[in-house]
Parts: structure tokens; sequence; C-alpha cells
């Protein structure tokens, strides 16, 4: 069982120095635990540790807020902002235990679940349907195409929806390519349904960010794989991550 801590800058408030954020986690939980005191200055290492456990682990994640001191409200949005991050991620959700609570509801986690106790919230991830879902970690070579769309087609006709392998393995094919062509480190595949569309995540270990710059030009010669996802994807983005970024994309059935 390995656990994993990402410390923040120290903070200070009202010129005294204070014990810095800490985020834990355990790869065998859902839960992230954020300790010690949370201002601006911690927000980048809880974003960074909760996208870390959401990209490694489909399901919901709970962010234990029991033991962590909020001193500058602003900071309770990271929650909200990672949530809204991973929305479209297939298989991907945040929930957050906070016995504090606050009535009215804090809009900073607007859209957030927010459960008092973290056995309520492990309830909730209990309950929460069991995803189909389906992974694959693969090398930059350039069979990596063909064994990521042998791994959609599989995954379309389990869960009945074949209807889209045609354009889910155009634009998986395009991202997984453009991993081999200029990332050209190993990678994840991650393909779960939802509602009747197909969501597609790739994570590469390049923190260079996919360059898209609109259509190409009748002439242009290669380049045109982020234009074939935008054309067919219903919504496609990219987020960074400390040590790279997952390129996802919602595909719907063709009309």
């Amino acid at each position: 069982m390995r656990r994993t801590e990402r410390p923040s800058t120290r903070a200070v408030t009202g010129g005294e120095t204070t014990a810095p954020v800490h985020v834990l986690a355990d790869e065998s939980s859902p839960v992230v635990r954020i300790t010690g005191v949370l201002d601006r200055s911690g927000v980048p290492a809880v974003r960074d540790a909760l996208l870390d456990r959401l990209v490694a682990r489909p399901g919901p994640v709970v962010a234990d807020l029991t033991e962590v001191r909020v001193v500058d409200p602003a900071a309770r949005a990271v929650f909200a902002e990672v949530r809204r991050e991973v929305a479209h991620w297939p298989s991907a959700g945040l929930l957050v235990c906070d016995p504090a609570g606050s009535d009215p509801p804090d809009p900073a986690l607007a859209g957030v679940p927010v459960l008092p106790t973290l056995d309520a919230a492990m309830d909730a991830v209990a309950r929460s349907p069991m995803a189909a879902v389906l992974t694959a970690d693969l090398a930059p070579v350039p069979d990596a195409a063909r064994e990521a769309r042998d791994l959609l087609a599989d995954g379309c006709r389990r869960w009945g929806v074949p209807g889209l392998v045609e354009v889910g393995s155009i634009a998986l094919t395009e991202i997984v390519n453009n991993v081999v062509a200029h990332a050209r480190t190993p990678m994840t595949v991650r393909l779960a349904p939802e509602d009747g569309t197909l969501r597609l995540a790739v994570r590469d270990r390049s923190t260079r960010p996919p360059s898209f710059a609109g259509p190409a030009t009748p002439t242009s010669i290669g380049g045109r794989g982020l234009l074939l996802v935008d054309t067919l994807a219903e919504r496609w983005g990219a987020t960074p991550l400390p040590d790279g970024k997952v390129v996802w994309c919602v595909l719907a059935p063709p009309p």
C-alpha cells in the first residue's frame, strides 16, 4: 500500500507562520485527506493531488476536509474547479467531506456534493452506479492506435453502443497518434459510456499542451488530428497535470 503526500509552501496568516496544507492519498482508497491550513498558496497542491487520484482511479473520489482549516474562503473554490475539470472524463467525479458544512450552502462549492461525515461520503461512493469502464496502458509505438481501437470496439459491444465504434475509433486513433508522434511517452487510455455517449481520455507524461489552431487549410499537410476530434466530438479538452496531461472527448452516436 503506497501513500502519497503533497505539502504546499508554508502559509502565513496574521503575521504568524502556520502549518502548510498537506494532501495524503492512499492507492487503495478513494479518499484524499487534506490536513493543515488551506489558503491560496495551497490550492495548487490540492488541485494536483486530486487530479492525480482521479486520473489514476476510475470512479468518484472524496476530498476529506475533516482535519483542514480554511483561512481563505476563496481557496475552497478549488474543489468546484476540479469537479468541473473532470466532469466529462470517463468515470470520474468528486465529493467533499466537510463536517463544518455551511448554511446557507457555500457558493464556492456550487455543484459539489458535500457530506458531513466520511462515513456518509463513503456510503455515497458505494451507492454510485458501478461504472462500465475499460483502461489500458500503452507504449508510444505505432501499434498503440490499433490496440486502443480494439479496446474501444470491445467496450462498445459490451455496452450495447455499436454505433459509436466508427466515430470513437477515429477520435481515439488521432489522440493516441498525437501521443506517439509528439509526447512520445507511455499513455493510459480510459473509456466509459454515459447517457448514450462514449467518453474517451488519454493520459500521457508530456506537459506540452495539445495544439489546435482551428480548421486546417486545404493545402496543409498533417496537423489534422485535433481538427478531426473537434469535428467529431460533442466536446473535448485537455487537462494539465504536474507530470503530463489528459486529453478527453465526449462522442455521441451519429444522427
